[in-house]
């Protein structure tokens, strides 16, 4: 790969975190659908709220909270002490964490340190690896990846799927023939399990059970709601011919119902994100059939505007909120807050 392709990627990625420490990128008429549930009170609650238990296992480690940093960026100095906050961040609170694209550290071997600064500052965390499914279909060889995965000491591979971004970024690839057959392969020879994500548009049933049953053991939803990432595309290249798709996509809240519906035959990790920006959106994701609850965009934002303390706070608030909303509604562990304890509004009525 060439110097110059290894630069504009590096520029990509330091335009996509500008964009991402504002709110321009986000939806604009479609949201999560978590406002359309509400909770059902428990007026004879008996739960101790102290003795709520919010612990879960992912990727067979026990973590802190029912929640993962999600995978932002890499590739790009402005990218490794974001990384390096985040990853303290993780380890300081039990919890994993992502990182973004190594599409960059397999083009080239100068940016790598942002991307293992992670692992670095978060030894002890499950730590996951990252790349497109463009560079999946692209690369026949499974070298790349276990590569990537060693250069942060991965516990999995995620792999994300973002057709639209592909779609409508300029340099983008949208070229996807044999991504399934692709994935099974990595899923048989990778050194890590897989786990697959969308970018924001969401994972519909018939496309999880696909990717189930080519063998990977999470699915992280990312559901319509949150970033666009067709939006950031199309800001980035001025372009307002296509501003149809930036709202493109499924609600989160209609993606984790509908893929937790698959744990009566798969035992996966279902990941609830997309638009997962308060307790309250957190809360109504692990009702609604999530094992943990992922952000990006507002702890990326957390972090630069309250540093590393701020982006703890916030995270700790939001899970002291969960556990007064399962005190409500009378869960007192995340299995029981997982079964009715949530309905749509307008059954209320």
């Amino acid at each position: 790969m060439s110097k110059n392709n290894s630069d504009k990627t590096s520029l990509r990625k330091k335009k996509h975190i500008e964009l991402c420490l504002t709110d321009k990128v986000a939806f604009r008429n479609k949201s999560t659908g978590f406002e359309n549930y509400d909770f059902i009170h428990c007026a004879v609650t008996e739960v101790e709220i102290d003795k709520i238990n919010l612990s879960t296992k992912f990727l067979k480690k026990k973590i802190g909270y029912p929640f993962l940093i999600s995978c932002m960026t890499g590739g790009t100095e402005e990218a490794e002490n974001i990384n390096a906050q985040l990853a303290l961040v993780a380890e300081d609170l039990n919890i994993p964490i992502g990182v973004g694209s190594q599409r960059h550290a397999i083009e080239s071997e100068n940016m790598r340190h942002t991307y293992s600064i992670i692992r670095e500052n978060a030894p002890s965390v499950s730590v996951l690896a990252n790349i497109g499914a463009a560079e999946v279909v692209k690369y026949k060889d499974v070298n790349p990846f276990n590569m990537i995965a060693s250069i942060v000491k991965a516990d999995a591979l995620v792999i994300h799927l973002n057709p639209v971004q592909e779609l409508l970024q300029p340099e983008g690839t949208p070229h996807f023939t044999g991504l399934l057959n692709r994935i099974k392969k990595l899923v048989k020879e990778l050194t890590v399990p897989v786990i697959v994500k969308e970018v924001g548009s969401g994972i519909s049933s018939e496309s999880a059970k696909k990717l189930l049953d080519a063998g990977v053991i999470g699915i992280d939803v990312a559901g319509a709601g949150g970033t666009s990432w067709a939006a950031v595309e199309l800001l980035r290249s001025k372009n307002e011919s296509e501003l149809y798709f930036w709202d493109w996509g499924l609600p989160t809240s209609y993606c984790i119902r509908e893929v937790a519906e698959l744990k009566r035959k798969y035992k996966f990790s279902l990941i609830g994100s997309g638009g997962v920006s308060s307790s309250i959106a957190a809360a109504k994701a692990l009702s609604l059939g999530a094992d943990i609850v992922a952000s990006a965009r507002i702890i990326l934002q957390e972090l630069d505007m309250n540093g590393r303390d701020g982006a703890k706070k916030l995270i700790i608030n939001w899970f002291d909120t969960v556990k007064k909303i399962m005190f409500l509604t009378g869960s007192s562990s995340l299995k029981e807050f997982r079964k009715n304890k949530i309905i749509r509004k307008e059954l209320l009525y």
